[in-house]
């Protein structure tokens, strides 16, 4: 898929930089060796993932809305890179909680380096987090570690949800948004506050800018669900299926109990029991058949349409949340 140009980094309207330019300026300030060499298992297992790529969305999101109000502040960095080791603190160990053997294409830290020794890495990266926050300036440094603090519980309330509703027979729609909201969502609203926090902002556009970020956090995640069952594992950077074979309650799931016929629900029922190469085949069948795929798609929508009304009401020109606006529609369009 092709990226336009205010994506890439090829063009920079009235000094406001794209997400490609601000991308490239984080990954070169990011990409140094954040830990010592000694012990070596340890440190070279919490560097491995962040080498693995990713698209680094949250933390130049923290960029994108500092710039949205002022000129960029050095502390911004410190936070994005806070922000950029916290979700990869999260990541090693959802996917030891998930037992998940891929990650961005390649095998996952526990995969590699054994659980024990990945438990340590993802510690040390939230640990490496709290120092970068401990750089930036006193007058930011309050605000942001009680939004940054804040948010860390709730991903981690979001995750228990999760596990939770794995060994649960019925959950309810909204309880599973919530739980969303938490484990995924709360992270990138909360990315784009710190960063309107840093640009001056006042209370009613940092709010109205969380809301855009959590709408579009639900919105991502429908995708997230509807790729990981319907995607190409090559363009996903994940096997496809992991969640049908984790068991997990997704959008899609939650769907499909809804609205199949009982002998349907028996068949997935039954297939939660399962973990032949086979069970993927007939889950997707059940899906297809009861038209998932394209609800997934209507659900993604209205998401990102309630999100972009919170970006519209934020008090600045057009033209300073067109960066913004700009990765929102790109991001939804992803493989999908």
């Amino acid at each position: 898929m092709s990226i336009s140009p205010s994506i890439d980094g090829k063009q920079k309207k009235n000094g406001l930089q794209s997400f490609g330019q601000l991308s490239a300026i984080f990954e070169e300030k990011f990409k140094k060796r954040h830990f010592p060499d000694e012990p070596q298992q340890l440190y070279d297992a919490s560097q491995y993932l962040l080498t693995a790529g990713g698209k680094r969305i949250r933390p130049v999101m923290c960029l994108m809305a500092n710039e949205m109000f002022d000129e960029l502040k050095e502390d911004a960095y410190e936070v994005a890179t806070a922000i950029e080791l916290f979700h990869n603190f999260t990541l090693v160990h959802d996917d030891i909680m998930d037992r998940a053997p891929l990650r961005r294409g390649m095998p996952t830290v526990h995969t590699k380096f054994g659980e024990p020794t990945a438990l340590l890495a993802g510690d040390v990266m939230l640990i490496a987090a709290y120092e970068n926050l401990n750089k930036i300036s006193n007058e930011y440094l309050h605000r942001i570690l009680s939004l940054f603090n804040s948010t860390a519980k709730k991903v981690c309330e979001g995750q228990q949800l999760d596990m939770e509703f794995e060994k649960m027979e019925h959950v309810n729609f909204d309880t599973y948004v919530k739980m969303i909201s938490l484990k995924t969502s709360v992270l990138l609203a909360a990315s784009l506050q710190m960063g309107a926090i840093l640009g001056g902002a006042g209370a009613g556009n940092q709010g109205h800018l969380y809301e855009f970020g959590k709408n579009l956090g639900i919105a991502f995640q429908v995708q997230d669900d509807y790729l990981d069952a319907f995607g190409n594992p090559e363009k996903f950077g994940k096997k496809q299926g992991g969640d049908i074979m984790a068991n997990k309650k997704t959008f899609l799931w939650l769907q499909a109990m809804e609205v199949s016929s009982d002998q349907q629900k028996g068949e997935l029922r039954g297939l939660s029991s399962r973990v032949d190469d086979n069970k993927i085949e007939e889950v997707l069948s059940i899906y297809k058949s009861c038209n998932i795929d394209g609800w997934a798609k209507e659900l993604k929508q209205k998401y990102f349409s309630i999100a972009m009304v919170h970006l519209e009401e934020i008090a600045v020109t057009s033209v300073r949340k067109k960066p913004l606006e700009e990765l929102a529609k790109y991001l939804m369009e992803r493989d999908m």
